[in-house]
């Protein structure tokens, strides 16, 4: 059966805040309404403790922000916030040094060259996030990603018999109400499933579906995973452990970070990590680049490679070549005989003597005087 995808593409996928953004995305939101920042991430850090005195045995702590953010819009401190609000604040979103002409660098590392553009090898760009995807979607960096996959809201009730049109009309859309997806640091390993198998560019593929390695999109030896801490360390298991390569990032002047993403190099959890700065010679951008370029020579030669297998020599003709032709006739030249050795030749000599002798005497009629015996070959 013919493979659905050659599984030549690179998959660059990215984690947003720290990585690609100084701190948490969340800081134009505060700004917009007035609120304390550190204050609103104190309440996050005392939820799980409030939660679980009020009825819940087991607490997510990765998505509970995303609960406090909505108790802020029902209390009116957030009031309006809407999914357009959320991309017009993306927009306030700054970046690390070199973000985003990087990831058009990085493609250009492959579509410099003739050999990959002539084997269709491409770079694509992703970013698996526990943050807001409209404010991604708002930001500067989104023309230049392939996917996104972040948290969203819904904007409208939907109480009992909400799919009438009488009920719709009674929840015009005004700002967010509820949960439509959230990502955990765990759930970005099913993020990465579906870029392995392709289930973002081809929706009839399951991320479930079972899909033999040959047969998937992106395999993860063309993965490559950058982030900024412990929090990641299911996705780079995963990328790492099945043959990609994982780069941690940490801030510039932070001790704590560095330290702290040492740690994660010493325990095998990444193969490099430098700091979050890509600009052109920076130490993430010559490890990023060198394995873009590694990563696409390995798949050209793979490529290389099948199609020696795939391709057999053409059959030839074969020639029948004439008999060699002697002295200018077409008969055969009579051969050789071979040089009698020397003992056997003076053997034949004294044979031929005697019976000449033999002869002569059968041929006289009568007796003859007695005769001197014929000389024979001296020996």
């Amino acid at each position: 059966m013919a493979a659905p995808f050659p599984q030549t593409v690179i998959a660059v996928v990215w984690d947003f805040d720290k990585t690609l953004i100084p701190g948490n995305m969340q800081g134009p939101l505060f700004r917009r309404y007035g609120v304390d920042e550190r204050s609103f991430w104190a309440e996050v850090d005392q939820l799980r403790e409030f939660y679980t005195s009020h009825g819940a045995e087991r607490v997510n702590d990765d998505t509970l922000y995303l609960n406090h953010i909505l108790e802020y819009v029902r209390a009116g401190r957030f009031k309006g916030l809407s999914n357009a609000v959320l991309r017009e604040l993306g927009a306030e979103l700054t970046f690390h040094p070199g973000i985003p002409e990087f990831l058009d660098t990085l493609r250009d590392v492959v579509r410099a060259e003739p050999t990959f553009d002539r084997l269709d090898i491409s770079v694509e760009h992703y970013v698996v996030s526990t943050g807001l995807r409209p404010m991604i979607e708002g930001s500067s960096i989104r023309p230049h990603l392939d996917d996104v996959w972040a948290c969203e809201f819904i904007e409208a009730h939907h109480p009992p018999g909400f799919a009438s049109p009488e009920q719709r009309q009674l929840f015009p859309r005004a700002e967010i109400t509820g949960l439509a997806y959230a990502i955990d640091n765990t759930s970005k390993t099913r993020a990465l499933f579906e870029i392995n198998k392709g289930t973002n560019k081809a929706p009839e593929i399951h991320v479930n579906s079972a899909l033999p390695p040959e047969m998937r999109r992106v395999p993860f030896a063309n993965m490559i995973y950058i982030a900024d801490g412990p929090s990641d360390v299911p996705a780079w298991s995963v990328v790492r452990g099945n043959g990609g390569q994982t780069f941690g990032v940490y801030q510039r002047g932070s001790r704590g970070q560095f330290e702290q993403i040492s740690a994660l190099l010493r325990d095998g959890r990444i193969h490099a990590f430098g700091e979050a700065d890509y600009r052109p010679d920076s130490t993430a951008w010559l490890w990023l680049t060198n394995e873009v370029r590694r990563i696409a020579e390995r798949i050209a030669e793979e490529r290389a490679a099948a199609l020696r297998r795939a391709v057999r020599p053409p059959a030839r003709h074969i020639l029948d070549h004439p008999p060699t032709v002697h002295g200018g006739t077409d008969e055969p030249a009579a051969a050789e005989a071979p040089e009698a050795a020397p003992g056997t030749a003076r053997a034949d000599e004294i044979r031929d003597a005697v019976r000449r002798q033999l002869e002569s005497d059968a041929g006289d009629d009568e007796p003859s005087p007695r005769r001197e015996p014929s000389s024979f070959p001296s020996s």
